[in-house]
């Protein structure tokens, strides 16, 4: 049986005294990639960060690699394998291209491999390779980060994830704020993973990039899931879009 690779039950999550997340119930399968949508505010990005231990006041269980990482720190939940991509970028301005690179290199580690019984092998990603998948880099190796436009930077933060060979990337908002040349270039970036064997969550409000990209989504509105299914389902169904995505 094909277990998922990351399963979260009865996720609740707080700022202080402020609930945002409600008993969130989701998974995401091997190979798989899944939209986490909903309008600005609904909780997308506190999700990706619960997942990724960063949310000091949290609840439920969250399995990855069926591993526990309910009360993982945020270098422990990295080190299983657990990819996330920021919406505000985060690369080192003064720092170039290679060094911003340098900078995500991670060791396979444990269970990165078939010995591990993991049939979701995390490729194992070299600068060479990833200027194959983002060939606009491979142009401006030397370009410190504060030189490149947004667009470009967003490129080269999922870069500086995949260094870290992970099993599943977590992307939050990426084709936000971006040409739409670019969010094109994601999309294919996205797709070209998927056919790698890399799992993916992605947050996003642009249902057209959503549609390209992904299997399945779940829509979150004030910090609770309103509904699942098929991406095929979704794109179809203009009473939910108006409901739960129109701005």
């Amino acid at each position: 049986m094909n277990r998922p690779v990351l399963s979260v039950e009865e996720l609740k999550a707080w700022y202080g005294a402020a609930q945002i997340l409600f008993d969130l119930a989701f998974h995401v399968d091997r190979g798989e990639v899944v939209a986490l949508m909903g309008r600005n505010g609904a909780g997308k990005s506190t999700t990706m960060k619960t997942l990724m231990g960063l949310i000091a006041r949290r609840s439920g269980t969250v399995r990855f690699r069926e591993c526990d990482i309910s009360n993982f720190k945020p270098y422990q939940v990295a080190r299983l394998g657990l990819g996330w991509v920021p919406e505000d970028r985060r690369i080192f301005t003064d720092l170039t291209v290679l060094e911003n690179l340098d900078v995500g290199r991670q060791s396979r580690g444990p269970g990165s491999g078939a010995e591990s019984g993991d049939e979701n092998t995390a490729p194992g990603w070299t600068p060479e390779k990833l200027f194959q998948l983002f060939p606009n880099l491979a142009e401006m190796q030397d370009r410190l980060g504060g030189r490149m436009s947004g667009g470009e930077q967003q490129m080269l933060t999922v870069a500086r994830t995949l260094m870290g060979n992970p099993h599943m990337v977590l992307l939050d908002e990426p084709s936000e704020g971006v040409a739409p040349v670019i969010v094109e270039q994601m999309a294919n970036t996205i797709i070209e993973l998927k056919k790698q064997g890399l799992s993916i969550l992605l947050s996003e409000q642009n249902l057209h990039f959503a549609e390209l990209v992904s299997d399945r989504a779940y829509l979150l509105e004030k910090g609770n899931i309103v509904w699942e299914g098929t991406m095929a389902v979704l794109a179809a169904d203009t009473e939910v879009q108006r409901q739960f995505l129109t701005i």
